[in-house]
């Protein structure tokens, strides 16, 4: 898949910094990228950023944490330069955050039905009846068998798979235009985690969307993405086509691809990432 004529967003040297006793430590370091109507997926190790990346765009990121860049642009309009106020239009009506984990972005003592209502309502003039047809809607639409028994269910009740559809249904009813999913299956077992993918692709696809897909697992990204960032050390390190993630160029990819178990080349001994301090400040690659 060749890069998107339309970028429905432009990320340009996007830093997230965090004041220390020791001095300021530099989670994120001058990310820039582009995304179309398409599958983009972040990967990289635990704390290489990409989770601040995803949460720095929407802003969600908290004192005194500090997020800075030269423009952080949906369809033209800098989200740096927008007030708090209008950022909350921002969130959830044009861009969502799938979270890691349903168990605590869910509220425990709201029913399912009145957190999706509520989703809803906030960007949308709606009575109550019209809320609750369209969120019953969604529950369907993610394929939940007995959309009305779980639209009254509280979210204790539900399995993990369930939860993360619960989910995906709340951030696609405001019909967004970017879908931002961090690590929306590592919680999964791998039958559920098939599913989940299934519904996300078919929802974001009909939506013409544009899909943030941030993971560690690089055989699922190559596999449902069209394009690839590699993260190390809060900075992009190499950028290439999905299906060619597994030529990748750069050695770090190298590193986390010859240390994954394969079927079709087994291994008696898998090989141990060995980190080159000079790939923190190194040139990126670019094979797109």
């Amino acid at each position: 898949m060749n890069k998107p004529d339309e970028n429905l967003l432009d990320v340009s040297n996007l830093w997230v910094k965090f004041p220390t006793r020791s001095g300021t430590f530099d989670a994120v370091r001058g990310v820039s990228f582009s995304l179309g109507r398409e599958r983009l997926g972040i990967v990289g190790e635990s704390g290489s950023g990409k989770s601040m990346t995803g949460r720095a765009i929407l802003r969600l990121i908290r004192k005194p944490g500090i997020v800075a860049a030269d423009h952080i642009n949906l369809h033209g309009q800098d989200l740096m330069k927008l007030s708090e106020r209008d950022m909350r239009a921002v969130r959830g009506q044009k861009i969502s955050m799938v979270m890691q984990d349903p168990k605590f972005s869910l509220n425990p003592v709201m029913t399912v039905g009145d957190q999706i209502m509520e989703a809803y309502s906030l960007h949308a003039k709606t009575t109550k009846a019209d809320a609750k047809r369209k969120s019953i809607e969604m529950l369907e639409a993610v394929s939940i068998r007995g959309p009305e028994r779980v639209f009254n269910a509280y979210p204790h009740e539900m399995s993990g798979g369930m939860g993360q559809r619960i989910m995906i249904a709340m951030m696609l009813i405001p019909d967004p235009e970017i879908l931002i999913a961090d690590e929306p299956t590592s919680a999964l077992d791998v039958s559920v985690q098939t599913e989940v993918l299934s519904i996300m692709d078919k929802l974001v696809t009909a939506r013409g969307m544009g899909l943030i897909f941030i993971s560690h697992d690089l055989n699922l990204v190559s596999s449902f993405c069209d394009r690839v960032l590699i993260m190390y050390a809060g900075r992009v390190v190499e950028t290439c086509l999905a299906s060619e993630l597994h030529n990748a160029k750069h050695p770090y990819t190298r590193g986390l691809l010859n240390s994954l178990p394969r079927l079709d080349q087994p291994s008696k001994r898998l090989e141990v990432l060995k980190r080159d301090p000079a790939w923190r400040d190194a040139e990126s690659v670019e094979s797109v």
